[in-house]
């Protein structure tokens, strides 16, 4: 299994997607500081995941969001529950 995650920052309000194997371990991981792209953006909450039936698909979706640079797009996949692009 893989999942689409996104965390928002709780110090600007910025977002970070990923994509992962076990959400909680790599929640922890990005809230104990100890992911680069995120150390300077805590504390962060755990908005939105989408289980896919494997990581690489996980992660063409993910690169997919993040290549579209548009945060309306990420607050609708929030607020919708969902996202719809199919690989």
């Amino acid at each position: 299994m893989g999942y689409v995650y996104i965390l928002k920052s709780l110090k600007n309000g910025s977002y970070y997607i990923g994509s992962t194997v076990n959400v909680e371990k790599r929640l922890e991981r990005h809230n104990k500081g100890r992911v680069f792209a995120t150390k300077n953006l805590l504390p962060l909450k755990c908005t939105f995941v989408q289980q896919y039936n494997t990581i690489r698909v996980a992660r063409m979706i993910e690169y997919w969001v993040k290549r579209q640079k548009d945060r309306k797009l990420i607050e609708r996949i929030i607020a919708e529950g969902f996202i719809s692009k199919k690989i």
